[in-house]
């Protein structure tokens, strides 16, 4: 694979160095995240025939204007280390199967893309993380980085002292409320349906802080303003009709994650949420399915907790292949 620095174009990653349908893999990792590419160095470390396939890279990560909470970073952009990530991965010349969509899992193991190639392994990694579930209002798409985020934890502390607009009603929503208020933020929270759904110690926590919060219950976002970067957000009155312009610096989606764990629907074990239930070593509740980061039930959705959970799950499959002697 071609690596021209860290200014990488990522749509070229894994061109010249693709898995081949016609091997048997002793690791198939699945995801172009940090749980994915942690698994993979380490994997790769470990010397075993390991393919990823993935989609896009980076996940969440890319997304976030500036990380202070990896170690390592006192500040990085979210691209930036995703680069970093992969400069890394790159030197195992792991075969990357970069832009295939990873549609079914079947036992033995057989993976299948949505371009219709498939690739068999040993053992499977999952590690295709969480999507946000977006407003899907216009301006959202296009100001994503510069005033719309996603991760309070990454980008609260880039808007101290601003007025923000925090969408949702729930507890992640208020999590986000309450970061944003720590860097004297102001901020609005949106509650699409009637009644705060959050637990009563964050609604109180939230109520110490004053005029500083305001509410509004019953009301939809209906567009985000701004060129460049958010200028401002319209919402409507539900129950009225009515629209109005709040003039923020910036809107936090926080309306729920939606984890990629379709492939494996059926064939594991998920929790109401949709995860992919994992015990300490990263095992499924099928012998051989390894799953790691935002996918599964580990608490906590954090960069840093999502490489670790990869390197984890790798040596759990590495483990399971060599006591069955498949290496």
């Amino acid at each position: 694979m071609d690596f021209p620095g860290l200014k990488l174009d990522l749509s070229s990653l894994g061109e010249k160095n693709r898995p081949d349908p016609a091997t048997r893999y002793d690791l198939l990792i699945l995801g172009g995240g940090p749980a994915a590419m942690s698994a993979a160095v380490y994997a790769a470390r470990k010397m075993l025939r390991v393919a990823m396939i993935a989609k896009d890279y980076g996940g969440q990560v890319a997304w976030a204007s500036e990380i202070e909470n990896y170690l390592g970073f006192m500040s990085i952009s979210g691209q930036e280390l995703v680069d970093r990530f992969v400069e890394q991965v790159k030197e195992f010349k792991v075969p990357v199967a970069k832009g295939e969509k990873v549609v079914r899992v079947e036992k033995g193991f057989f993976v299948h893309a949505e371009s219709g190639a498939v690739f068999t392994g040993n053992a499977v990694l999952l590690a295709t993380g969480k999507r946000d579930r977006p407003l899907n209002v216009p301006g959202e798409k296009e100001l994503v980085g510069h005033g719309v985020a996603y991760c309070s934890t990454c980008d609260a502390p880039f808007y101290r002292g601003k007025k923000v607009a925090v969408a949702g009603g729930g507890n992640s929503a208020f999590t986000a409320a309450l970061d944003l208020l720590k860097v004297d933020a102001t901020v609005t929270l949106i509650n699409f349906v009637e009644g705060w759904q959050a637990d009563p110690v964050m609604l109180e926590s939230a109520k110490k802080h004053g005029d500083r919060v305001a509410y509004l219950d019953q009301h939809e976002v209906v567009r985000i303003e701004g060129t460049g970067k958010v200028s401002g957000v319209a919402v409507r009155d539900r129950r009225t009709g009515e629209e109005k312009q709040l003039d923020v610096s910036g809107i936090f989606v926080e309306i729920g994650l939606l984890p990629n764990s379709e492939p494996v629907n059926g064939l594991v074990d998920l929790n109401d949420y949709k995860e992919v239930v994992i015990d300490c070593f990263c095992r499924t509740s099928l012998e051989g399915l390894f799953a790691a980061g935002d996918v599964t039930t580990v608490p906590h959705k954090q960069i840093v907790i999502s490489a670790g959970e990869g390197a984890k799950a790798a040596l759990s499959a590495y483990d399971y292949l060599t006591r069955r002697g498949m290496i």
